[in-house]
């Protein structure tokens, strides 16, 4: 539903189904169609030729470029066309020919994605997949089903992560990187298959961490992968370093439930 304030900001050869729910400014370009089910809130703006499906719900001053497909049925056989859905929050940025898709009844039946992310082009986002909040994924990376992303994590292009891997806060997944396994919290990997290759120092940096903080994220990076011991070895050394390193315990949560484990 949309009132007669709106009809100035859509242009004339877009269809809009009548169960679509936009807020009152959003702006939808040339032969851009909107499906049933879809709410968009204020200020978004979809571009020409984008599709959006539902069910999917859109929050405020979200930009779709022209040729992305948002909300589609997920690519997955067991999918039955039940009545899935995509959730997206605020001021994320999804650029030309990128695909989102909803979620499966295998899995919690909704895909969700938070707010300020970057969606390069040609990024793929597979059904019920999470993806926090300031996650850039460079051109072309793409996510199987399932797969988590906390905050501020970075993939580079042509990163492939497979399904029901978890992609850990503040870290870096340089070009190219096939992920087979968790991506630890802070830490940079690359390679086919992905190796670990340091801590994201200049990403830790730029959010404001304590040189103190970034010296003992890397204490348990040597701790993870230069000292041979065993991660259950690990984790406990970890969490002492915790005590006066904070921001460790996040580490340390996040490798003791990997359950792919960790990439090593």
């Amino acid at each position: 539903m949309y009132g007669a304030g709106l009809l100035s900001l859509i242009h004339p050869t877009a269809v809009i189904d009548p169960g679509a729910e936009l807020d009152e400014d959003v702006d939808i370009g040339p032969y851009a169609v909107i499906g049933c089910a879809v709410q968009i809130g204020a200020g978004s703006r979809i571009g020409p030729h984008a599709v959006v499906n539902g069910p999917t719900r859109i929050g405020r001053d979200n930009r779709i470029f022209q040729f992305a497909s948002v909300g589609e049925s997920p690519q997955d056989k067991k999918y039955g066309g039940e009545a899935t859905r995509l959730e997206i929050g605020d001021r994320n940025t999804v650029r030309e020919f990128a695909t989102i898709h909803r979620g499966t009844i295998q899995d919690q039946g909704v895909t969700r994605i938070g707010s300020d992310n970057l969606f390069m082009a040609y990024t793929h986002v597979a059904h019920d997949c999470r993806i926090g909040d300031h996650i850039i994924m460079a051109n072309a990376a793409s996510l199987g089903g399932h797969v988590e992303i906390a905050d501020w994590a970075t993939l580079g292009g042509f990163t492939i992560v497979h399904q029901f891997c978890r992609i850990g806060a503040h870290s870096f997944c340089a070009m190219g990187s096939v992920v087979t396994k968790d991506v630890p919290t802070y830490m940079t990997i690359g390679g086919h298959p992905a190796e670990p290759r340091g801590i994201n120092s200049e990403g830790l940096r730029r959010r404001g961490f304590s040189e103190a903080a970034i010296m003992g994220i890397k204490r348990a990076y040597r701790l993870l992968y230069l000292s041979g011991c065993k991660l259950d070895e690990a984790i406990p050394q970890i969490r002492e370093l915790a005590d006066r390193v904070p921001e460790l315990g996040a580490l340390a949560d996040f490798v003791a439930v990997s359950e792919r484990s960790i990439i090593r």
